[in-house]
């Protein structure tokens, strides 16, 4: 059964997701989501409730997710350790562990993400993509890519939150 609750963040209401059902290869209870409100591309706080199942504030991925998520934002985290479970293609999947390198505090560019996964600079849209499709914001730090003049780049909660974030983590570029 999927499961949802808001949370209130110094970056708005997310609305986080989750799912006791396994799915791409998750052993059991996962974090599939984390959304911004009117989060470009996908869910957010206003969406329909329904589709995403019943609220539950106690679940227990859900309130490990949103306790990281607070020392997070108090900038005592600098690390997510929470099962996740997001639905994607097997390259979207390459593409958002490989974000998950890329250390708190410092960002990489599109191209230098599809340098580490072993692709030609054409690929650069590709990883740009997937990179958008990231539905657990965050956690899978998305936010942490830019593009390669240096500059801000598209992203689904808005690029006043991406700011917020890498001034949040103390950006060091590159």
């Amino acid at each position: 059964m999927d499961v949802w609750r808001p949370l209130d963040t110094p970056v708005g209401v997310l609305l986080l997701t989750a799912t006791d059902v396994p799915i791409d290869g998750a052993s059991g209870a996962a974090l599939t989501g984390i959304y911004f409100q009117d989060h470009r591309g996908g869910a957010d706080t206003r969406a329909s409730t329904e589709r995403l199942g019943r609220r539950d504030e106690g679940h227990v991925v859900l309130a490990a997710a949103a306790a990281q998520l607070a020392e997070y934002f108090a900038g005592t985290r600098t690390q997510f350790d929470l099962p996740l479970a997001a639905v994607g293609t097997a390259f979207q999947h390459r593409v958002w562990q490989a974000l998950r390198q890329i250390p708190y505090g410092r960002t990489a560019s599109y191209g230098d993400i599809a340098r580490r996964l072993g692709l030609g600079p054409a690929s650069s849209r590709a990883v740009g993509l997937a990179n958008g499709a990231n539905p657990i914001s965050i956690v899978v730090p998305c936010h942490r890519v830019i593009g390669a003049n240096g500059t801000l780049t598209g992203y689904g909660g808005g690029l006043e939150r991406k700011q917020f974030l890498l001034d949040l983590e103390g950006d060091q570029l590159f």
